[in-house]
């Protein structure tokens, strides 16, 4: 009898963290919308919601269409996917290396990227859909030879949190060195890109980037089992039946197409990866991961500091990359106030 307690305890216990993670999953997505429905409405030229309804099912004048569907729509939808992609791949990260710090922007994935993008702007001269594929494709090279230099009978998360840290450094350095070799009236093209803007989102990017999301985010849906198994030490999920090394180069992978993703469609938008999946942590429950409720509140974090970054200070709009990483540094900063190596977690 002593053993049908624990189990009928289990129960409830399940179904009330299913409900808090629906909970927060839903309010994080009717935020998300609020902010979608504010960014159509906001602008030099400001459109009632009336406005933008007629724009919407086409009944509204040919200016007004042009504003809401070509100007405000696929910026405001760019920031919906940008935000998802980053809060999803930050969530993998911290839950697989099991550490708080985690994410692809100190694993060194994003500014591999950005190093990808900057040379592709300055020496191509490349935009649009072409940037965004050679971004994705060199932040999964980089990712790889991060793994390979990593690889230690297996990768194991301080090892490859440590490597990614100076990657990220050599990139930062390359960056630098790609930028102070351009053309000055190139290179701040370049740099407004490389801090994160979706200041020049359109259709076929928002497009091929969110189809390509859809599709790896299925993906990631298939591993959750596995990566379930992760968050647990080794030799339990091993126990368990999850092929340990497997399903974290799986599932590892798949989060650094997600960041890619997000980096080739707007730039390196700094420390979103980082705090979604800890805000979404935080109000799910301790102990839980919802890779919905992460992806959500990365894309209501990306949506309002593209406004706030806007429409802060009128008339003087900033990349959306200098908001975040005004909120982010700080948090970071708090972060490593309360971090403890000798912990699984990282934590004190």
């Amino acid at each position: 009898m002593t053993g049908a307690v624990p189990a009928a305890l289990a129960q409830p216990l399940r179904r009330a963290a299913a409900r808090r993670v629906v909970i927060v999953s839903a309010s994080a997505a009717v935020a998300v919308a609020v902010l979608f429905a504010v960014a159509l409405l906001l602008g030099p030229a400001a459109l009632s919601p009336a406005e933008v309804v007629e724009a919407i099912t086409g009944r509204a004048q040919p200016v007004v269409s042009l504003v809401v569907w070509e100007l405000r729509m696929p910026r405001a939808l760019a920031a919906v996917v940008v935000g998802a992609c980053l809060g999803a791949a930050g969530a993998v990260f911290q839950s697989v290396l099991r550490n708080p710090l985690a994410s692809p922007d100190v694993l060194g994935v994003t500014a591999s990227a950005g190093t990808v993008g900057v040379a592709a702007v300055l020496g191509l001269g490349v935009s649009g859909i072409a940037l965004t594929c050679l971004v994705a494709g060199g932040s999964v090279v980089a990712a790889a030879l991060m793994g390979v230099l990593a690889w230690n009978r297996g990768l194991h998360g301080m090892r490859l949190i440590l490597v990614g840290v100076g990657f990220s450094a050599f990139a930062t350095a390359l960056t630098g060195t790609v930028l102070t070799r351009a053309e000055i009236r190139d290179v701040s093209v370049a740099y407004t890109w490389l801090v994160g803007s979706l200041g020049g989102s359109s259709w076929a990017v928002v497009g091929t980037s969110g189809a390509v999301a859809v599709i790896v985010f299925a993906l990631l849906v298939l591993q959750v089992r596995g990566l379930r198994g992760l968050e647990l030490d080794d030799a339990t999920a091993a126990a368990l039946g999850v092929r340990v090394q497997r399903v974290r180069i799986g599932v590892l992978l798949t989060a650094v197409v997600l960041a890619a993703i997000a980096v080739g469609a707007s730039g390196p938008i700094g420390f979103v990866a980082l705090m979604a999946p800890q805000i979404a942590r935080r109000l799910v429950g301790p102990g839980s991961i919802s890779l919905v409720a992460s992806a959500a509140v990365g894309a209501a974090l990306v949506s309002a500091a593209d406004l706030i970054a806007q429409y802060a200070v009128p008339g003087i709009p900033f990349p959306v990359g200098v908001v975040t990483g005004a909120i982010g540094a700080p948090h970071l900063a708090w972060l490593l106030t309360r971090s403890d190596p000798t912990r699984p977690g990282g934590t004190r």
